[in-house]
């Protein structure tokens, strides 16, 4: 949710020396939409300095995960803010009170709703503001995406050595199988991810319930943690275990750790857990418009196509909401399956 400000959050205009108060109501629905997850941004006119110490002023500077201020087109405003936080545009709703700016947004970037200043109090009744799921893990976004610039700071000191940053992140990743606790949020993954993404399918916690169950199942998620906190849980995979395959049918990470490098490294370890238990690694990938990079990762990961056509199997019933059409089936031949790379990222199961 990108705010305007002056007359929209609050009750004046901070660059003519007014103090204004902010909106009851607007302050309201930054309380509720916070509560379900949805993130705070501001795109608005004036010097920067003069509107962080009114934010700061009124307590309201820690509700927002990226301010810019200024006199460019507010639409190249909201564009930075999707870059900064490497969230798509489509996912991205903007209010304020000057029909002209709303204008001008929505022409730029037509995938963003727009919103007038007086409909802010009520945004939390619109369906578009009401996620079907409200998780623990979604009440701290805000402050996973907040540490997240902290990171981002720190990574310009290190200028264009992104190893040099990665290795300095203490990076570990826990894998380790799902339990009760986590279908929600690993349901929530299977609808909100769409770039790092096998095959798009949508898991809801019952049927995920059931595959944890499953003896020919295997349900994991992943967890990252570094110097600055916690990211939670990031990554989700679904596995089919046949006498032969353990066919992958759904493998993703979260775009908040897209530059981390860390899908390869979850893979690495899906592929010799695979091999350790006798089985080859196998993957279906299904193309979507958003997951081309999924495919790179794959490919990186050591799996090329099943000349056989073996590992397709039935879909387990499941993903309603997946990509039509048959999936690429990928695999990794044990036979030839490389050394283990040195990684930035320490891996431990969830016994350790």
């Amino acid at each position: 949710m990108v705010w305007d400000l002056d007359d929209t959050l609050w009750d004046g205009v901070v660059l003519e020396g007014d103090e204004p108060e902010p909106f009851p109501g607007a302050l309201k629905t930054l309380r509720a939409l916070d509560e379900r997850g949805i993130l705070h941004a501001a795109a608005s006119r004036g010097e920067h300095a003069v509107t962080a110490r009114h934010l700061d002023r009124h307590g309201l500077e820690e509700w927002f995960c990226d301010v810019r201020v200024g006199w460019g087109a507010k639409s190249d405003a909201v564009r930075r803010i999707a870059e900064a936080l490497n969230i798509g545009l489509d996912t991205f709703a903007f209010v304020d009170n000057d029909p002209v700016e709303r204008a001008e947004v929505a022409s730029a970037l037509p995938m963003v709703r727009c919103y007038p200043a007086e409909q802010a109090a009520g945004l939390p009744d619109l369906a578009a503001f009401q996620p079907e799921f409200v998780t623990e893990e979604a009440g701290r976004r805000r402050l996973l995406y907040r540490t997240e610039r902290r990171r981002q700071a720190a990574q310009e000191e290190f200028g264009a050595d992104r190893q040099g940053f990665l290795a300095s992140l203490g990076l570990v990743m826990t894998v380790r199988e799902a339990t009760e606790d986590d279908l929600s949020r690993a349901s929530e993954l299977t609808v909100r991810t769409h770039q790092l993404n096998t095959s798009g399918l949508t898991y809801g916690a019952e049927e995920l319930r059931r595959l944890t169950a499953s003896p020919g199942h295997r349900v994991q998620v992943a967890e990252l943690r570094d110097d600055y906190g916690e990211y939670g849980i990031i990554g989700l995979a679904v596995t089919e275990l046949t006498d032969d395959d353990a066919v992958l049918r759904l493998m993703l990470m979260s775009c908040r750790v897209a530059s981390r490098g860390v899908g390869t490294v979850l893979l690495d370890r899906l592929v010799r857990e695979a091999v350790a238990e006798g089985r080859r690694p196998v993957a279906h990938f299904v193309p979507t418009e958003a997951n081309r990079s999924m495919l790179v990762t794959l490919r990186f990961a050591g799996f090329a196509p099943v000349e056989d056509g073996t590992g397709a199997g039935d879909a387990d019933g499941a993903g309603a909401g997946g990509a039509a059409g048959a999936p690429l089936v990928l695999g990794v031949d044990p036979e030839r399956l490389a050394p283990q790379r040195e990684s930035h990222v320490r891996v431990v199961s969830g016994t350790d």
